[in-house]
């Protein structure tokens, strides 16, 4: 990477918005009060999907102290139509009240063009899908949208393609987008994705854009959770967001890639110890 130059990108000249002007350049977005690109890393941490109430209030007196923002499901948009397709308004409502309780900031996944609006007045921050990285109505909508924006990667997108859909929504004025890469669909079997630990450096490379990981959706089960973690830190990450789940084996999705509550606490230990032990040895200081 170090010899690699921008000009010699065939695409760089379409990527304005998100491509570095100078090797230092680092953008800083302002989630509620958390710095996502700035020195502290940071964790968002909840369900996947909002179940209930009680639910997500335990979740987030459990993570408080560690994790920096809280994230639940409202639309979950299912490969099967038969599986739990979350709360909508009612569960968002219900992630409001949880946050207020514990003084932490807000991400929740927009489906949809037509519920943008619904959605930036529950949350602080907006989530952009994997399946919908590329749904360009969704991004022309989100764009008048002036909260910053979680833009995760396409199971099959290219990291140019990626870029691309941030351009969208950077294009009409909203330059505060956090790219996060959650695994990409490869041959393998044994997980549920294939976490592309690369993108970390890439991105930090070619963009200013901050970027987090979530090992939860790249592995699929539980106890990968943590070394793909840790390996995003080592990479360079800008945080982590992590599915908690009081009861996995209840949960209405994805439960067998949640941690339990304590199980997460121990592991934001050990990326905050990493992180230190990285930034004494001089790298991502």
């Amino acid at each position: 990477m170090d010899t690699l130059k921008h000009k010699d990108l065939p695409f760089w000249e379409s990527l304005p918005l998100t491509s570095k002007k100078h090797p230092d350049e680092q953008s800083v977005i302002n989630v509620g009060g958390v710095q996502i690109g700035g020195p502290e890393l940071v964790f968002i941490a909840g369900p996947c999907s909002i179940e209930s109430i009680e639910q997500i209030r335990t979740v987030a007196r459990a993570v408080k102290g560690h994790a920096h923002i809280l994230r639940g499901g409202a639309f979950k948009p299912r490969t099967s139509p038969y599986s739990f397709q979350g709360l909508a308004e009612e569960g968002l409502a219900m992630l409001q009240a949880a946050a207020a309780e514990v003084g932490m900031p807000t991400v929740s996944e927009v489906v949809s063009p037509e519920d943008v609006d619904l959605v930036a007045a529950y949350v602080d921050m907006l989530q952009i899908g994997a399946r919908n990285m590329q749904n360009y109505a969704l991004l022309r909508k989100v764009r008048q949208c002036q909260k910053p924006m979680l833009l995760k990667r396409g199971p099959a997108a290219t990291i140019e393609e990626w870029l691309l859909s941030a351009e969208y929504i950077m294009s009409a004025g909203n330059p505060k987008v956090v790219l996060c890469e959650r695994g990409i669909r490869t041959f393998e079997t044994l997980t549920r994705n294939t976490l592309d630990i690369s993108a970390v450096p890439i991105i930090k490379h070619l963009s200013h854009l901050p970027i987090i990981i979530d090992p939860s959706h790249a592995a699929g089960r539980w106890n990968l959770v943590e070394p793909l973690a840790l390996a995003a830190v080592a990479a360079g990450a800008d945080g982590l967001m992590i599915e908690v789940h009081p009861h996995p084996e209840d949960a209405l999705s994805d439960g067998p890639q949640s941690l339990l509550p304590e199980r997460y606490c121990r592991l934001v230990e050990s990326a905050r110890e990493l992180r230190l032990l990285l930034e004494g040895r001089g790298l991502h200081a």
